[in-house]
């Protein structure tokens, strides 16, 4: 068809669209470059270390992929060429609405012909910065269209042409969720806007009309936007064609990189939880950078704990052992220090989180049970125990422990029994304190326990519930701390008052402690070059689950905590990993990284503490049992020598009188159908010159009795040969009244 040449037709309409334009009411308020680019925010948050450096980027948008906001000077030239070219060729010349493109498009309409879109860069933006102007799926309507131009328009009179384009680049969509040049060029190039030459310059120009076309079709809008760039010069659109399809299918720009995801995921999860929504002025984002978290960890620190750890790992890789994880607080504050929540690409689970995941903790609940004894006046670190073949009843059969190397060691003093971690002794122990009074003295620590101790039974002794490394390893600082709980953080909040009173007697964690820092104690099992012992002070304890799930090694210093953990998170078994091949070397190596300038003293004593010589009786062979020595004593307890009694068993020359059965909260149900003669409980204990007292009154003498029980709740107390009561256990009596008053009679 032929197409009269009308230029007056063209001006004419051009005016009257200038003029329907400006007959339409400005946008109030519009908004300024300031604060777009203050309203910008990147799809991810910035995980800081104390210091202010950057530790992980974690993707938090989940609806787009936001890199930071990019200054016009720090784009490329040749991407600023090739956008203005693709999109506002006299972007540089015109008011916010192209005049000539826009007679061009609707003389084009009218005749039915292709020509190029008359949306100026300016019309793009402010279609981007207003909702009610973003263009649908079908186009934009009329009435946007015209908001649009006038919105234009007001924008090129109060913004730069650098503004607009710099605003432009850092808003405008490219490819599927990705916004912005900075998580194009991250994603698609694997570079810094700043980076981009003409060939990827073309491309990401040619995304932008056409953001999800396949790449053939982008590769040839790219081709186009390159002879345009590149007037006369010779184009290889096969190569740029290859470039394109790589380009368009890489994401190099992960949605969370780092050194530390799990803690990051972690500190993220308590402010949703504490409900910040809006960031704490120290956590706002600079105008147009990502937001930033500050945590309490060390960089230096954690870098070196994760390297440690998958070194020793990949060592491991013969035993069938391919997780770990690492976590560091500082005694004092309580506060995070390193946290390393797996392997990473060794593991085939990295995004679990085994810093916080429950796992059995073997023999690590052991100090915890030997303070508790220790601080009930049950034992001393010199009282002696049979490390012998035991059948304990329980309600669900015989419980018969055995050690890891499966020999007995005879009596051992306690002190010898905890340092090394030989387990008859710690169900013995777990006798004298009850499974259920263990269990809340372990939730005390912050443990806390899915079950009853009554559910876990003696094998608690030995660790068969579940805990995590993190409330594990605070339970140690517990002991650290002497006696005090305190939660751990890993954020920068101010310190949390120590509590009144310890969970734990402190005389009592004191002595635990250098219990654990004593190397001669733990030769029996460990050897005298074990890697547990450092030249610094430090208290330890390896653990070992059933089956060779776990492994563990926990211990501080004067003012670090460290604990490590080794296995499979599918829960398969280790194979040959000992208590010092498993997790031990990782936590004596990040310890020497701590105390490599600065030193670990022992504590002091608590008050209440009496330090004295103990001598130790023959064993059956005529030497001592052990050698002679200095040890601490709560202030009472202390006694020269300990010594097997005329049976054979531990007991001690004039051993502190305690009650070794029944257990404390023992429930006794009486049956009608036997005689309540025959339904008689049995009452042990240890020491000299004792005397059995039932709900205060005088029942029996001696080390053993027999009572003959009636319904109801009682006190069993034992006191000394001077009539002070020593040792106490409640129980209670279920059954029927004809029995009881039969048993009364």
């Amino acid at each position: 068809m032929h197409r009269p040449p009308f230029p007056a037709s063209r001006s004419r309409l051009a005016a009257a669209l200038a003029a329907i334009a400006c007959a339409l009411p400005v946008a109030a308020g519009a908004v300024s470059f300031d604060e777009v680019k203050r309203e910008f925010r990147p799809s991810d948050t910035a995980v800081l270390d104390r210091n202010g450096e950057l530790l992980q980027r974690v993707r938090t948008d989940a609806s787009v992929r936001r890199g930071q906001w990019v200054a016009l000077a720090d784009v490329s030239p040749a991407l600023r060429m090739a956008m203005v070219l693709s999109e506002d060729r006299r972007f540089y010349e015109h008011s916010g609405i192209d005049w000539r493109a826009v007679s061009s498009a609707a003389w084009g309409n009218l005749w039915n012909t292709r020509t190029r879109g008359a949306s100026t860069i300016t019309m793009q933006l402010s279609g981007l910065l207003d909702e009610d102007l973003r263009r649908a799926n079908s186009g934009r309507s009329f009435t946007q269209k015209i908001g649009q131009t006038v919105a234009a328009a007001q924008l090129e009179r109060s913004w730069r042409k650098d503004q607009i384009l710099e605003a432009y680049l850092n808003t405008v969509p490219f490819r599927g969720e990705i916004v912005g040049i900075d998580a194009l060029s991250r994603t698609l190039f694997g570079k810094a806007p700043s980076g981009l030459g003409a060939r990827e310059a073309s491309v990401a120009a040619a995304l932008v009309r056409a953001p999800n076309a396949k790449p053939a079709l982008v590769a040839q809008r790219a081709c186009e936007v390159m002879r345009a760039m590149e007037p006369g010069q010779k184009i290889d659109c096969d190569a740029l064609d290859m470039f394109t399809s790589a380009a368009v299918q890489r994401r190099a720009f992960d949605a969370t990189e780092g050194i530390a995801p799990h803690a990051a995921r972690r500190v993220l999860k308590e402010l949703r939880e504490a409900g910040e929504t809006a960031a704490p002025p120290s956590r706002q984002a600079a105008a147009g950078k990502e937001a930033a978290v500050r945590t309490t960890l060390r960089a230096p620190l954690q870098r070196f704990a994760l390297a440690t750890l998958q070194r020793h790992l990949k060592e491991l890789r013969g035993r069938h052992v391919e997780d770990g994880a690492l976590v560091v607080l500082d005694n004092a504050s309580g506060e995070v220090l390193a946290w390393v929540g797996s392997s990473g690409p060794l593991s085939q689970a990295a995004e679990v989180d085994a810093v916080t995941a429950l796992r059995q903790p073997g023999s690590t609940l052991k100090p915890l049970l030997y303070a508790q004894a220790i601080a009930e006046r049950r034992l001393t670190a010199a009282s002696l125990i049979d490390d012998s073949s035991a059948q304990i009843s329980t309600a669900s059969g015989l419980y018969i422990p055995q050690n890891y190397d499966r020999q007995f060691k005879g009596p051992v003093s306690a002190r010898t029994a905890l340092a090394a971690s030989l387990n008859v002794p710690a169900v013995r122990t777990l006798v004298m304190v009850s499974p259920e009074s263990f269990a809340r003295q372990l939730r005390a620590a912050g443990l806390p326990l899915r079950e009853s101790g009554d559910y876990y039974g003696y094998s608690l002794a030995l660790g068969s519930a579940e805990v995590s490394l993190l409330s594990l390893a605070n339970a140690y600082r517990m002991l650290a701390n002497g006696g005090r709980y305190g939660p751990p953080t890993l954020m920068a909040r101010p310190p949390v008052p120590a509590p009144a009173a310890p969970v734990l007697d402190p005389r009592a964690a004191f002595i635990v402690g250098d219990i654990l820092s004593d190397a001669n104690a733990r030769t029996r099992t460990f050897g005298l070059d074990s890697i547990l012992s450092t030249r610094f002070w430090t208290a330890v304890k390896t653990g070992t689950s059933k089956d060779m799930r776990d492994n563990w090694a926990v211990g501080w210093s004067q003012r670090y905590t460290v604990g490590v953990w080794v296995g499979n998170a599918s829960g398969a078994s280790m194979w040959d990993v000992s208590g010092t091949s498993g997790a031990a070397p990782v936590w004596a190596e990040v310890m020497r990284f701590l105390h490599a300038r600065e030193p670990s003293r022992a504590p002091r004593p608590p008050a209440g503490l009496v330090e004295a010589q103990v001598a130790f009786g023959p064993g059956a062979d005529g030497n001592p049992l052990e050698a002679a020595r200095s040890e601490w004593f709560l202030q009472g307890t202390e006694q020269p020598l300990f010594a097997l009694d005329s049976a054979g068993t531990a007991a001690g020359a004039g051993a502190a009188p305690r009650i070794t059965a029944p257990a404390d909260g023992t429930i006794i149900a009486l049956d009608p159908d036997i005689p309540p003669l025959h339904q008689r409980v049995r009452f042990e204990s240890e020491g000299r010159g004792v005397q059995w007292r039932i709900d205060g009154k005088l029942f029996a003498r001696g080390n053993s009795a027999q009572w003959l029980p009636w319904p109801g709740r009682h006190v069993i107390e034992l006191a000394d040969a001077t009539g002070k009561v020593v040792d106490q256990r409640k129980l209670e009596v279920r059954g029927a009244g004809v029995v009881a008053k039969s048993a009364r009679r």
